[in-house]
Parts: C-alpha cells; structure tokens; sequence
C-alpha cells in the first residue's frame, strides 16, 4: 500500500453540511481492518484512507475467522471482492449448514441450513414429527430442507446468479484459509489507494469533543485524521483511550473463558460443519481445502488435562475468552469495529458475521467531516441492538436441554427466556431488530439444540390435503436439485484444474 499523504492545511470550517472527511485512519490490519478500508475508500473515493498495520491479538476472532455466514457473500460483492477469488486464491470451499450434535441429549442432533425458502405446510408437519427435544434423535428422519438434501448426497455448486435453477433458492456461507484471505485483501486494498503504515501507537492525543485528534506511530510521527476506526482487536486501542468508552459484561449469560485451537488436520470437503456439544464444553470441526479446524470452548471449571483430553491432541493455542460488548461502539469521532467493538466466543460463526453487518451499517450511514450527533446515536443504537442479538444468540446455545447440564452457571436473558416460551408454546418467534439470523433458521437452530417446536391454532388445523401437497412439491424440488447439482468434490476439482490449466 502507499504511503499516506501529508495532510493539506487550510480552514477548519465546513461549509456544506455533508462535506466528506478529508483523512479516515483505521487501526489494525487484520481482515476485518482491511476490509472496511477497502470500504471506506470505495464509499468516499475522495478520502484518504490509511491503515495502522497493527495486528489485532491472539483472541480476536473475528480477524482470526475462517468463515462467517451468507451475509459476508452480500457484502463482498457489494465491495467487488468476487467468490471465484476466494475459491481459487484463497483456498475457499463451501458450508450448506451446520450440524448440532448432542446439545438436546446425548444422540441427538439436527442440521441448520441458511435461509429461509421452507414451505409453511411441510415446516408443520415437520415440526409435528421432528421438531426438536428427545424425538430428534437418529438420522432416520426426513430432510427439512433442499440444503439438507444436498448435503447428504453430497452435491452442490454454486448456482448461476442470472438464472433459475433448482438450487436458486439455497443459501451458502463461505470457508478460506485465513492468511490467503487476508492476502487477497490487501491486493484489493492496495488496488484502491488505501495506505498503510507500520508501526506501534506510541501516543493517542485526545480532541477537546470526546475524540481523538492523532495518534503518534513509532517512525512515522503524528498522524490526525477526521475519523479513526479501531480494529485492534479485544483491547480496543483507541476507543478504550476516551474517558467516555465503557463495556458491558456479557460472561453471567456466556460462560466460555477458554478456547482450545488444535493443530490442522487433513483437508476435508464436506458442505456441512459441526458443532457438538461434550461433558467439557463446545467442539467445532471446521472443513477446509487446508485441513480440518477444530476448537474446543470450555468454561473456567474444565482443568487443562480434561480439556487435552476433549480435543484428543494437544492444543497449538490456549485463547483467554472475556465476553461483552462497547455500551457505545461510536465514541467522539472513533468507531470500534469488530473484536474491538463485541468480545464473544466463535460460536456458530458470529464473531466476523457481527463485524461485516456493523461495517455495512458504518457504510450506510457514512459519517461526514463533522460528526452529527444524532447520526452517532442512531449508529450505536443499531449497533447495540446487533450486539444483544449476537449475545441472546449465543444464550440460546447454553439454555439447550444438556448444555444447561454442562455450563449450569449460564444466566439466560429475559430476551431469551421470553423467545423459548413462544417458540416451545406456539411456534413462533418474536420479532428481534437487527437480528444475526433470519427467523426460519432461528427455528431450525431451536429445534437443532433440543428444544420442542409448538403450533400455532392455524398450524394444528391446516389441511391434511395441503400437508400432503407440500411433501409432494418438495419431494419433486428434492429431485430436481438432485438431477442439477454435480458431485461437489468433483465439481471443486474440475474449478481448480480449468484455473490452472489456464494459468499454466
């Protein structure tokens, strides 16, 4: 990336009242900093945007991430990030839904596919039959979902945007291999005129409104700009230096303080990935082209050999976990931004999906050279709202049947305990703004942690004809995906081999 250009004197008046900033410093370089220069730059093209290369920390998990959920497609695309790239470059592969195993009971599991394409008749009668607690145990069950029909036979690509096919309407979440990711950023980046500067913050000087006006960078001297965003990880460089930054405690509803990394395994192609549920804590097994990924949450009561003992080898990384969330992620004029913004446990993917949807709303809304303060109350009222969506999200996980066994310390929020209730009693749940996940796959995540799933007066009566109709159109759509989709290895293998015989 270039240098950053030596900021012009002049005026410090505005004249116009949405006049842009003339300089936005983001602190860390991390994916989750790059991507939102990369942002940034392409938003307000006539802005500086520089880069403080600073690297984010060992628990920062959302710059640690090897995939997030199906918004982080739409907001690449949005910022020209193509997924043939990911594919191709850096190592990308991808996850239909995720499979919960014994959060219910022992045996029990059920698969969480994306999206929200279920027919309201077939939903019913599944969740009569299989929706959740001790029923939803063996695998001898129907398929919930055209995504759950392609992950157990194994197929899938990538469907045409332009057409109509018979898997337009699944979902997908992507995987990559961290570094490469992070490398085809930087490119993009650097292609955008984002600047970058390596160093250590030396000195942060405060402004007389709250903010900051510069920061000193070890061989680079002072560096002002209109607007700092942090991404520096859990320890929020800049925000924490403003007297008016506080943080809320999230660990009475989050009882995870450890996180085990273990060493790569082999690689693996799978369209599913797993999160299971063990006497010691939480065990996720990432598929990827670069090996598999496990990790292994447990909370401050598991000792050290019972958790070696859990993850079946001993640990690369040991990552301290200290849940909660900025009361006020916009402070003067710094914006904390992801791992800096909400500290949280990887669980379900969430930590770099809450990043990507607080830099869509941080686009959005687009501050000016002048903060508006009602525009900065808007922002942290929204953030705030996806920060207690991410954490109540997590409390469901430890509210499940047996993981009340396993963390019987979790507090469950009032939010939640009100969610339960509706879902078990009536099937539905209530409205949440800024929710991480659509309604139907907070449904299929409820009835895959164990909890039973009520009907509606108007789901008890609908018509056995109409129930009928749904298993019947959704047996043809089955077949249909199953005709168009190719064997998703082979499908993989045939991509890289046509990409390299074209480089080649």
């Amino acid at each position: 990336m270039p240098a950053p250009q030596q900021r012009p004197a002049g005026r410090t008046g505005v004249s116009e009242p949405r006049q842009p900033p003339s300089r936005i410093v983001v602190a860390g370089g991390g994916q989750v900093g790059v991507l939102a220069a990369i942002g940034l730059r392409r938003a307000l093209p006539t802005c500086e945007v520089v880069v403080i290369g600073l690297a984010p920390g060992p628990s920062a998990f959302a710059d640690r991430a090897s995939s997030s959920l199906p918004f982080t497609n739409k907001l690449h695309d949005r910022l020209g990030i193509e997924e043939a790239q990911l594919v191709l470059a850096a190592g990308g592969s991808y996850r239909l839904a995720t499979r919960y195993a014994g959060w219910g009971g022992e045996d029990q599991h059920g698969l969480v596919p994306y999206g929200g394409a279920v027919d309201p008749a077939l939903q019913t009668r599944f969740a009569q039959q299989w929706g959740g607690g001790p029923q939803n145990i063996t695998g001898d069950r129907p398929a919930g979902s055209i995504a759950e029909v392609l992950v157990n036979a194994g197929r899938f690509a990538p469907p045409p945007p332009d057409a109509d096919t018979p898997i337009s309407e699944v979902e997908y979440a992507l995987r990559w291999n961290q570094p490469a990711y992070h490398g085809v950023l930087v490119e993009h980046a650097q292609r955008a005129g984002v600047a970058h500067v390596s160093g250590m913050i030396s000195a942060i000087q405060l402004d007389a409104k709250g903010g900051i006006a510069s920061i000193a960078i070890d061989g680079h001297g002072n560096i002002e700009a209109d607007l700092f965003i942090d991404c520096t990880g859990p320890g929020a460089v800049l925000a924490s230096a403003l007297p008016e930054f506080d943080v809320i405690d999230w660990q009475d509803a989050s009882p995870i303080r450890r996180v085990l990394v273990a060493p790569p395994g082999q690689p693996m192609l799978h369209l599913e990935d797993r999160i299971s549920l063990l006497p010691e804590g939480w065990l996720c097994e990432l598929a990827g082209r670069d090996g598999l990924q496990t990790m292994l949450a447990v909370g401050e009561a598991v000792g050290d050999d019972a958790a070696r003992a859990a993850l079946q080898t001993e640990p690369a990384a040991s990552l301290p976990v200290s849940p909660g969330c900025a009361r006020k992620a916009w402070v003067g004029n710094v914006i904390a931004l992801g791992d800096a913004a909400a500290r949280c446990e990887p669980l379900g993917f969430l930590p770099l999906d809450l990043a990507h949807r607080q830099l869509d709303l941080l686009l959005e809304m687009l501050p000016g050279k002048e903060v508006v303060p009602s525009e900065r109350a808007e922002y942290n009222r929204r953030a705030g709202l996806m920060f207690d969506a991410v954490r109540d999200l997590l409390a469901m996980h430890y509210a499940a049947p047996r993981a009340r066994k396993v963390f019987p310390n979790a507090q469950t929020p009032a939010a939640v305990q009100v969610m339960l209730d509706q879902f078990e009693r009536r099937g539905r749940l209530p409205f949440q703004e800024e929710a991480a996940l659509l309604k139907q796959e907070q449904a299929s995540l409820l009835a895959a942690l164990g909890f039973p799933q009520g009907l509606s007066t108007r789901e008890q009566h609908l018509a056995q004809q109409d129930i009928t109709a749904a298993q019947a159109d959704f047996a043809a759509k089955s077949q249909a995906a199953l005709a168009f989709a190719p064997p998703y290895g082979q499908w993989l293998a045939s991509v890289l081999r046509t990409s390299q015989a074209q480089s080649g």
